[in-house]
């Protein structure tokens, strides 16, 4: 009892010292006539710019029979402008001794810059550029069609465990928009015509359907004349009417073996629903699945892989989206061993937690790990961008960047045992085994 009593007076110690070095950060929120929303935070800690220009188009933005369109615009925006050459865009940001990348999800596709601070008007003209000037010509969608169908077949069929995703969508959101993998199917990009792009393209990639967010060392007043120069020509596009998902009752659990010769070692995927980003059993869900396995000192890792020695690799991924989450469960046996007794033993500790919950000291290090990883986030410019952007599209506001850790520290025992009973304590969800196959 003793030495659990000085082991959370020093996690507390640790907790003090690590809120001692947050500081909240500043911004400053601006918007354009024609709806852009633009937030700019100052650094000048490094003569460094980064840039986020997020918009609120994703996999859950499409038909059905018209999937994977916003992940195909995240490579198309790359191609050419009116204004600017084929192939170029990369290396002109690399020229000027930056990077650039993409990234698409359900909810969102996000286009970033880092560069030198002087080279900022280059990221803005480039933004600028693609939000409204993008060449969807013959020449770059079959350019980026041919890609885009290599990288669905590289990530899913020649990949071990390669329609983990797509399976999972399938069965945990049937029936609805969430319902597919944000690459969506092959067969719906390679069917899809010059209109079909055009047409996507017209609808979401506006001024009023984006924010940017600008951070690191530039001067305000000089900044915002050049945002003003750059994306005030554009006229507002059409608004977009607030999404209304319905997610039908999950009726009976969904269960399925695949025989894979790319698989080596036996993989068992448990997928339940899960809290949404701005639902408030997020917090504590987060803090849950680290205690149940995140890093060795992880109850599912010592349990599996340390005591029972059945599994390489046991893990939990919460995947918290704009309307709903996902939570999935991963045990990766060992060779030989039985991937039913695996499952058995990887539910056996859910339910331990669910039925006892978790202690204070497991509580207090997940914080912990929590608090370090968030301030440590905070002080790069890009992460910054990118939690700013995100919070102020969806989340209510830029202003959560200050309080969500709050939000963390607060949760408690008894809210991790509710939301372990609430999302955990069903049968309802989609299990998926992934045995090797001989050749």
């Amino acid at each position: 009892m003793f030495k659990k009593i000085i082991f959370l007076i020093i996690m507390v110690m640790v907790s003090v010292n690590l809120q001692a070095q947050f500081n909240p950060i500043k911004f400053h929120k601006d918007s354009l006539d024609n709806g852009l929303k633009v937030i700019y935070c100052l650094d000048k800690s490094a003569p460094t710019v980064a840039t986020v220009l997020f918009y609120k188009v994703g996999s859950k933005n499409e038909i059905s029979t018209q999937t994977g369109y916003a992940h195909f615009f995240e490579h198309l925006m790359f191609e050419a402008t009116e204004n600017i050459p084929r192939s170029s865009i990369d290396k002109y940001v690399q020229s000027a001794g930056g990077n650039l990348n993409a990234s698409t999800s359900f909810d969102e596709t996000v286009y970033y810059f880092e560069l030198p601070s002087n080279q900022l008007n280059l990221a803005l003209w480039i933004e600028s550029q693609r939000m409204r000037k993008l060449k969807v010509d013959t020449i770059g969608v079959e350019t980026q069609r041919g890609v885009v169908l290599e990288e669905m077949k590289e990530r899913t069929t020649n990949q071990p465990y390669g329609t983990l995703l797509q399976k999972t969508m399938e069965n945990l959101f049937k029936g609805t928009s969430y319902g597919w993998d944000v690459l969506g199917y092959d067969k719906n990009i390679a069917a899809a015509t010059i209109d079909n792009f055009k047409q996507f393209y017209n609808k979401y990639y506006h001024p009023n359907n984006a924010v940017l967010v600008i951070t690191g060392d530039f001067d305000i007043p000089e900044t915002k004349k050049m945002v003003k120069e750059y994306f005030g020509i554009y006229p507002r596009g059409p608004e977009i009417l607030k999404d209304t998902i319905k997610f039908p009752p999950i009726t009976k659990p969904y269960r399925e073996t695949f025989f894979d010769e790319k698989v080596q070692l036996p993989g068992l995927f448990v997928a339940y629903r899960g809290p949404a980003r701005n639902d408030s059993d997020y917090y504590a869900m987060s803090l849950l699945t680290d205690i149940l396995a995140s890093g060795e000192s992880s109850r599912l890792y010592k349990r599996l892989v340390d005591k029972e020695q059945i599994a390489v690799e046991a893990s939990a991924m919460p995947w918290s989206l704009q309307y709903t989450g996902i939570l999935l469960l991963v045990g990766i046996a060992i060779p030989g061993k039985d991937i039913k007794i695996l499952e058995k033993i990887m539910l056996e500790e859910v339910n331990k937690v669910i039925k006892n919950g978790v202690t204070e000291e497991e509580l207090q290090k997940s914080k912990n790990i929590t608090e370090a990883g968030y301030i440590s986030d905070k002080k790069n410019n890009l992460e910054k961008a990118q939690a700013l952007a995100e919070n102020e599209a969806y989340y209510g506001g830029a202003e959560l960047i200050n309080t969500e850790l709050e939000r963390f520290m607060k949760v408690t025992s008894n809210d991790i045992k509710r939301v372990a009973n609430k999302y955990f304590g069903t049968d309802k969800n989609v299990t998926l085994i992934y045995m090797p196959k001989e050749k």
